[in-house]
């Protein structure tokens, strides 16, 4: 199993970095990570598509190796979207496959709605669209995201090894530590006394606003690559059958799969999830 190459994307206003494997001819596949995870979601999967694809796995901004925002700016879907298809620029891209997980489905489905000419084939596993709001909390959540911020930062925690970060994530993700391992690794950064996260602390601050449930509806509906979306089950808790069928009912070109497992199916099962992507993978 080669190694992959690591590489630094300069975009007009932060720099990104990713994780590359295969051919620097293949067509490409960019690959957009969970929140709070990194490029090394794709560790196990990656390799897998390698024969066929150049798989380019970024760090989204604020995650891995990625460049944080400035103080006091917000994470935001939108933002993401314009990151990407920045990035997509940087690496002289017309036409891609895009490959997303949770988050990263999330924005990969907004950003083939934004440039359907670009995206030639759509992937997505545990998400299409972002969170969405039915307004029940709209007003809670924006008092709580525009509220001043307790006294200073709280300290962030120092772990001792690499070894108790993996058994903290694992325990947080239920994946199994040698399975959270390729995450934790790359996102850990050596500090006094042992080693702590390198996302950025402001990732965890709720958004101000959501999306209404009938808008995210609208913008799916401009998707037009071939889409394949990617479920677990039985469902995770946040991403219910009812309105994800609704949800994948506004793509046109749609095809829905299940795969028993939890919310990482690309590391949990790396090969059958290769096997979805493309039968002959």
């Amino acid at each position: 199993m080669h190694a992959p190459t690591e590489r630094r994307i300069q975009l007009p206003h932060l720099a990104l970095s990713a994780l590359t494997w295969g051919d620097e001819d293949a067509p490409a596949l960019l690959a957009l990570h969970g929140w709070l995870d990194n490029a090394g979601s794709f560790a196990l999967l990656a390799p897998l598509l390698a024969t066929r694809y150049r798989v380019i796995a970024l760090d989204l901004p604020g995650h891995g190796h990625a460049d944080h925002l400035p103080a006091g700016a917000s994470y935001h879907y939108v933002d993401y979207v314009r990151a990407v298809l920045a990035a997509i620029d940087a690496l002289q891209l017309d036409r891609l496959a895009l490959l997303g997980h949770s988050l990263g489905a999330g924005i990969a489905a907004l950003t083939a709605a934004a440039a359907p000419g670009r995206i030639a084939q759509l992937l997505l596993i545990e998400g299409l669209g972002p969170l969405g709001d039915d307004g029940s909390h709209t007003l809670q959540r924006f008092r709580d995201a525009l509220a001043p911020r307790d006294g200073g930062r709280k300290p962030l925690r120092v772990f001792r090894d690499v070894a108790q970060a993996v058994s903290a994530r694992s325990i947080v993700s239920g994946l199994t530590a040698e399975l959270a391992r390729p995450i934790v690794e790359r996102g850990l950064i050596e500090t006094e006394g042992g080693w702590r996260w390198r996302s950025d602390p402001q990732l965890t601050r709720p958004s101000a606003t959501r999306l209404a449930e009938s808008q995210i509806h609208a913008l799916l509906r401009g998707i037009d690559a071939p889409t394949a979306l990617l479920l677990a089950q039985p469902a995770t808790s946040y991403l219910p059958s009812a309105p994800m069928q609704a949800r994948a009912a506004c793509v046109a070109n749609i095809r829905v799969s299940h795969l028993d497992g939890g919310h990482h199916l690309h590391l949990e099962h790396p090969a059958a999830v290769a096997g979805w992507i493309h039968p002959t993978t």
